[in-house]
């Protein structure tokens, strides 16, 4: 299939107590008498959609399928205070109400309806699918997958000194105090959430290639209670549709070996391997190979020419 041209547009919908912004994608020619299948897309912890989520978008709206990337709540152009609060609970309802709204949009076909999620988002993306029988495919990049392995796998320091701060942050809930935030990402040694020798650069190669001045996310340090108890991968096994894992071999962040094991048990899970870090296939070369192994899984699974039924 050749690329075709492509619009966004700016678009809200309703979740929760609250509001989500998101850009819509549609290719040219994309008609309610010819619906196209839809790629909903959720980024990582603290990521927003200007964040390279747009370009993953735009890459297969060029193909012919419809995009929608969104902010949860809390982040981007989405309602919500605190802002950068960081909430399982809250973002798999959001995923939700994305894919709610991505069902009621002319051109679109309901019945093709594909789940898109990076790092933490790609464990959302295994929840929502696995909640869902009628998800007609899901990728998931480079997953957060079991946040117990994850736990484990910080320096023990930072691991004590971020829960310290989410005993603190947590006791600002009930006296109704500012927040106690923590650093999304650090150097080795540093206290913040992701401190793997790739982490810093790899963020600021996401930020340089947006076009945004750099600037490290902080979110509320609550979020830490979250982590060791969310294991989005043990859901695996039930998701029934097409399901691309993708993993990055030296992936210090969300450990890859895990997810590989979970990932084994989807009845239709395939898995594609690159020799890469956890940020490097949002740019360059990597992304060039990700981005097209994934539209490659979308046109075998999900054809824009299949005879859609509303």
């Amino acid at each position: 299939m050749t690329q075709t041209a492509v619009s966004r547009q700016d678009v809200r919908f309703t979740s929760g107590d609250g509001e989500c912004g998101g850009w819509l994608f549609l290719p040219a020619g994309a008609a309610t008498d010819s619906p196209v299948p839809i790629v909903v897309l959720g980024h990582g912890l603290a990521g927003i959609k200007s964040q390279r989520l747009d370009t993953f978008a735009q890459r297969f709206a060029e193909r012919g399928y419809a995009a929608l990337a969104f902010d949860y709540r809390h982040f981007g152009s989405s309602t919500g205070e605190p802002r950068q609060l960081a909430d399982v609970g809250t973002q798999l309802e959001d995923y939700r109400s994305a894919v709610a709204h991505a069902r009621t949009l002319s051109a679109i076909d309901p019945r093709r309806v594909i789940l898109w999620g990076t790092s933490f988002a790609a464990g959302h993306v295994m929840v929502t699918a696995a909640e869902d029988p009628a998800i007609a495919a899901a990728i998931a990049q480079c997953p957060f997958s079991d946040g117990l392995t994850a736990a484990l796998a910080m320096p023990k320091k930072t691991g004590i000194r971020l829960m310290l701060e989410a005993v603190k942050d947590r006791r600002t809930v009930k006296r109704k105090k500012p927040p106690v935030r923590v650093p999304v990402v650090g150097s080795p040694g540093d206290l913040a959430i992701m401190t793997s020798p790739d982490s810093m650069n790899g963020l600021r190669a996401i930020f340089d290639a947006s076009g945004e001045p750099f600037e490290i996310p902080e979110i509320p340090a609550r979020f830490m209670f979250q982590v060791p108890v969310y294991r989005p991968g043990r859901r695996a096994s039930g998701v029934k549709a097409p399901l691309l894992v993708c993993l990055c071999e030296r992936d210090k962040v969300t450990p890859a070996r895990k997810t590989a094991q979970l990932a084994s048990r989807a009845p239709q899970g395939e898995v594609k391997r690159y020799d890469a870090d956890h940020f490097d296939i949002y740019v360059g070369e990597w992304f060039e190979r990700v981005v097209a192994d994934q539209i490659e899984f979308l046109e075998r699974h999900v054809p824009v020419e299949a005879t859609a039924v509303r």
